[in-house]
């Protein structure tokens, strides 16, 4: 017994020392396949230093430069634009900072789509906490936060600009023989979708309905409809204007003061409107060629209405938006306010396209006006700041130039429609040049030889063309005697591209280059067959089967 188990003892020993010998030559065998990999990766890396780096995916999300839409733009320098070292800087940073409070006030907003979006914060913060009283470090604050560019509508170098003031008006708060014109406030039944009735003010573009029953909604009333008393006798009347010219121009301008009768002034400023386009009187009288398009103001159009009652009516009606306003509890000294929401000031606030451009946005403006007199050439060279909208302000580089209260302010923009150079001061955080260089490069296309040697064709233009030229289309076959196999013989007949024949180096290509040089057919698409009801069917069985 003891010899029998000294035998199994070494038996056993033999067997574990071949176990451990064969373990080690295994590690040893995927230790030298490792290294081995590792040696060809690095041989193959060597061998081809001329491969791009593979990207990451998905690509990292990266900022993307400035873009407004229907636009072009070009940075520029400081000392590039004409007339802003001669400015007031001083006065535009004063109607900036009026403009920092409400957006200082906006918390929690959203990515916004239009150029700026939110970024007008940093400037804003800066000069809440700067108090500048030297038009010289009011042009530093603008010049060490902002950068110029100069923009236009694509395809054009200058912008466009007009001119808006606040009427001084007579009226009464009561209908009488002299005063017979009502101003409306906005009617209960008006709505716009995706706004509140409770608003404090609606958008002067879109769509606006009034509700027929519980739930139908049509159209509001236009222009003449309203003339006509379609709203009158519901209590809307914020007060009566002489005519309707007086009323037609203070919802061109979108406020008015009215001087009451008792000496004291109603502030009436807009809040709605019927949901019809704008449309421009002057220009239906330059179509007409009954004013010509040089001498057109808002004192020819008045003067032509004052004239011509009945032709006014009609002319009138041409328009068929319609503004609806509100009261606003301000003295005669307090200017008008924008749709910003702060007091405008005269020679500085601008109305710009809201779907464009954000309110707080500096532009700088150049060129000549008829500020003096109609023939004159003013030069005008002035920093100043988006603060309004209206209906008829659409483009990049458009802009309505607010020029205050009264008689002259009405004089002076009524004679304002020209071309202007536009300059926009962007916050620096969205430097265009910045975010261009951190821009992806487009993966390497293939070279021009590849693509001379691999040219990709449509089997269903080819059809098309086919069909065109009276042809037949070609008939499917499987044998290597049909059509196919012919047309792709004479292909081959063919000889090839002068490209092929100079990269082989010879004066003609051979058989394998002349094959590959005929062009390479797409696949068909596959038809989108529907499986019947049985089969699918049969397959939720099976499936069922399967699983149960």
């Amino acid at each position: 017994m003891a010899r029998e188990a000294l035998t199994d003892a070494r038996h056993l020993r033999r067997t574990a020392a071949a176990c451990c010998v064969i373990a080690v030559a295994l590690a040893t065998a995927s230790f030298a396949a490792i290294a081995a990999r590792t040696a060809h990766t690095r041989i193959v890396h060597n061998a081809r230093p001329h491969l791009p780096a593979a990207r990451h995916i998905p690509y990292p999300r990266l900022a993307w430069p400035l873009e407004i839409s229907g636009s072009q733009y070009i940075p520029v320098a400081w000392t590039d634009i004409a007339g802003w070292s001669e400015d007031d800087h001083l006065q535009a940073y004063k109607a900036f900072r009026g403009s920092c409070r409400p957006i200082a006030a906006q918390r929690n907003l959203p990515a916004d789509h239009k150029a700026l979006g939110i970024s007008l914060r940093d400037p804003c913060r800066a000069a809440k906490a700067l108090d500048i009283s030297d038009g010289a470090k009011a042009r530093a604050f603008f010049e060490e936060r902002f950068l110029p560019l100069r923009i236009s509508r694509l395809g054009e170098d200058d912008g466009f600009v007009t001119g808006y003031y606040e009427p001084l008006i007579d009226g009464s708060r009561i209908q009488t023989d002299v005063y017979n014109v009502p101003v409306y406030r906005r009617p209960s039944n008006l709505f716009v979708r995706g706004i509140k009735q409770s608003a404090s003010g609606l958008p002067n573009k879109g769509q606006v309905f009034r509700k027929i029953g519980r739930r139908k909604l049509v159209p509001y009333y236009d222009r003449a409809e309203i003339e006509d008393g379609a709203i009158a006798g519901r209590g809307l009347e914020l007060c009566w204007l002489r005519d309707q010219t007086d009323l037609l121009f203070t919802q061109i301008q979108g406020s008015a003061r009215v001087r009451l009768e008792d000496g004291s002034t109603m502030r009436i400023n807009y809040d709605a409107h019927n949901g019809y386009p704008y449309t421009p009187v002057g220009r239906i009288l330059i179509d007409r060629g009954i004013v010509p398009k040089e001498q057109m103001s808002m004192q020819k159009i008045r003067e032509w209405m004052d004239q011509n009652p009945d032709g006014a009516k009609e002319l009138r009606r041409q328009n068929r938006s319609y503004v609806f306003f509100r009261e606003v509890h301000l003295s005669d000294k307090d200017e008008a306010v924008g749709a910003q929401g702060v007091p405008l000031t005269p020679g500085r606030s601008i109305a710009v396209d809201k779907t464009l451009h954000v309110y707080g946005t500096p532009f700088f403006i150049g060129g000549e006006l008829p500020i003096e007199s109609e023939q004159s050439k003013t030069p005008f060279h002035r920093l100043m700041i988006a603060q309004d909208t209206g209906s008829a302000i659409v483009g990049p580089a458009r802009a309505d130039l607010y020029f205050g209260a009264g008689v002259d302010a009405g004089r002076v923009s009524g004679r304002l429609r020209h071309n202007m150079r536009f300059v926009m001061l962007l916050p620096k955080s969205l430097d265009p040049v910045a975010r261009g260089r951190k821009m992806p490069l487009p993966d390497p296309r293939p070279s021009e030889t590849i693509a001379q040697l691999f040219p990709q064709t449509d089997p269903l233009k080819d059809q098309q063309k086919d069909q065109k030229n009276g042809a037949k289309p070609p008939e499917a076959s499987g044998a290597p005697g049909g059509k196919d196999a012919a047309r792709a013989t004479e292909a081959a007949k063919k000889p090839a591209p002068a490209a092929a024949q100079a990269s082989a180096g010879v004066g003609q290509a051979s058989p394998a280059q002349t094959t590959a040089a005929n062009p390479v057919p797409l696949p068909e698409a596959r038809p989108n067959i529907k499986p019947s009801r049985e089969a699918r069917r049969a397959r939720y069985i099976s499936r069922y089967r399967r699983f149960r």
